[in-house]
C-alpha cells in the first residue's frame, strides 16, 4: 500500500514526504533538506 503524502504546489511542482516531520520542516519551518542528516538528499561535506 502506499505511504506518505503528496504535496502539490500552485505552479505544479509535486513534492513527495514520508511522514508529517519531513513535510512541516521543508514547507512549515522552510529547512534545507540538504542540510538535515536524516534526509535523502543530505549532502556530507556540507553545500558548495
Amino acid at each position: 500500500p502506499g505511504t506518505g503524502m503528496m504535496y502539490i504546489k500552485r505552479d505544479g511542482t509535486v513534492y513527495w514526504f514520508k511522514d508529517s516531520k519531513a513535510r512541516k520542516n521543508m514547507l512549515k519551518l522552510k529547512r534545507n533538506p540538504r542540510r538535515l542528516k536524516w534526509t535523502r538528499r543530505y549532502e556530507k561535506g556540507g553545500i558548495k
